[in-house]
């Protein structure tokens, strides 16, 4: 009997942990369906809103790290200085994994289209943190 009532206690403690994480996910997958579109409008600095604002923020580039919120949006205002380099953005989320009910790690893969500049595309990793109530990226590795 006590094993029948472990074994049940189980499944509904995994049903509940699979459906926190599905909701998790959905609100992940909302907070990169906003910066898409930011971005899309032109708006950087509502693309970071996303972003931790901490120094403690880590963005992994083809050039290195860089630390700080300040410092991210500095380097995506330099590297993106108008609407024709920024150019529209598609995200392919391909894989979300919660390692627990605050922290998630995503895999996907960018296109901008940018009919002036070349295209550009490329895959990215982020650490996303659930701070405060909102979902938060840490760490950003785009390549």
């Amino acid at each position: 009997m006590k094993t029948i009532i472990a074994a049940l206690l189980c499944l509904l403690l995994s049903l509940q942990v699979s459906a926190q994480n599905q909701k998790n996910r959905q609100e992940v997958l909302k907070v990169l369906s906003r910066q898409n579109e930011n971005w899309n409008k032109g708006d950087i600095r509502a693309f970071m809103e996303d972003y931790w604002k901490s120094d403690s923020l880590m963005f992994i580039g083809k050039n290195g790290v860089i630390y700080g919120w300040k410092a991210t949006l500095e380097r995506y205002n330099k590297t993106y200085p108008d609407l024709a380099t920024m150019g529209k953005l598609k995200f392919d989320i391909q894989k979300t994994e919660f390692y627990s009910p605050t922290t998630c790690w995503v895999l996907g893969k960018f296109h901008l289209t940018r009919p002036e500049k070349g295209d550009a595309e490329g895959y990215f990793t982020l650490i996303m943190k659930k701070i405060k109530g909102k979902w938060l990226i840490v760490s950003d590795h785009t390549s």
